[in-house]
């Protein structure tokens, strides 16, 4: 009986160590952004279409810088073009969006939420000191519509301060996007008078829905490939944005598009304008 226990008891502990190496052997599936980045110098390499990037090299991905003062200058050639993300910035996930557009020489719009800059000023510095266009997004990514309309501005200036003071860049003259596209023409006009550009979308890639990085991708390809141009709408705040971000941009460069960074293009008054209100300050 004793020997019977003995061997049942072995029996029982080879099952579960076999079953502990099964686990321990599968493959880990999750995709690290790391692990995406490639070393500098080196030629990108797949395995197929839902491949991730394994090693990459110089690019010839970067486009035009275009100034604009207004929406009516925010036009874009066949092939081009602007890549924004929404809703940042935060650790982890903003900084890894620059590695990977840093890696491909590339700039990208940043609406940031005013609330999100003020939690994290050194990343939304870091986001204006690399290059990129900085703009604002309200403050808490309020939608608008369903405000009155000073409410609704005063949440605009709100995020546009903050954002200002965490970047140190003014976007009181700068771009604006609406949080969920929710506008209405009176704010959509008050803000044009305030010297902002709206910024539109023309692609939506649908980064926040419960997909793979994959179909994310190729939903964006899929709406380009009929629109042949325009702004991309991503948002930084989520893993899935990072980790399908390298094979984007690779299909960009592979099928021809170019990456055009946006500046702003503070309006001047011309000086018979200045003349005049003088004039009549005189007067």
């Amino acid at each position: 009986m004793y020997r019977f226990i003995v061997l049942s008891c072995m029996a029982v502990t080879a099952t579960l160590s076999a079953c502990s190496t099964t686990r321990q052997a599968a493959p880990d599936t999750s995709i690290k952004t790391s692990s995406v980045i490639a070393p500098e110098e080196r030629k990108l390499a797949y395995a197929g279409d839902d491949a991730t990037p394994r090693v990459a090299g110089p690019h010839h991905l970067a486009g035009r810088i275009l100034e604009v003062s207004s929406l009516a200058d925010l036009k874009l050639q066949d092939k081009e073009v602007i890549l924004s993300f929404d809703d940042g910035p935060i650790p982890g996930r903003t900084d890894k969006v620059l590695a990977i557009l840093d890696q491909f020489g590339v700039k990208g719009a940043f609406m940031m939420v005013g609330e999100m800059a003020e939690r994290h000023p050194a990343l939304a510095r870091k986001v204006a000191q690399d290059g990129n266009t900085i703009g604002s997004h309200t403050y808490d990514h309020a939608n608008l519509s369903s405000l009155s309309f000073d409410a609704a501005m005063a949440e605009v200036i709100k995020g546009e301060l903050a954002v200002t003071k965490a970047t140190g860049t003014d976007v009181s003259f700068s771009f604006f996007r609406f949080p969920y596209l929710a506008e209405s023409h009176r704010l959509r006009a008050t803000i044009a008078m305030r010297d902002m550009v709206v910024m539109d979308v023309d692609i939506d890639s649908k980064d926040y829905f419960t997909a793979t990085r994959v179909s994310a991708m190729q939903r964006t390809m899929n709406l380009l490939h009929k629109r042949g141009r325009g702004i991309i709408l991503m948002h930084d705040i989520h893993k899935r944005t990072a980790t399908m971000l390298p094979t984007l941009l690779s299909r960009l460069e592979a099928e021809g598009y170019k990456v055009v960074t946006l500046k702003f293009k503070k309006t001047e008054v011309p000086n018979t304008v200045v003349a005049s209100a003088d004039l009549v300050t005189i007067r």
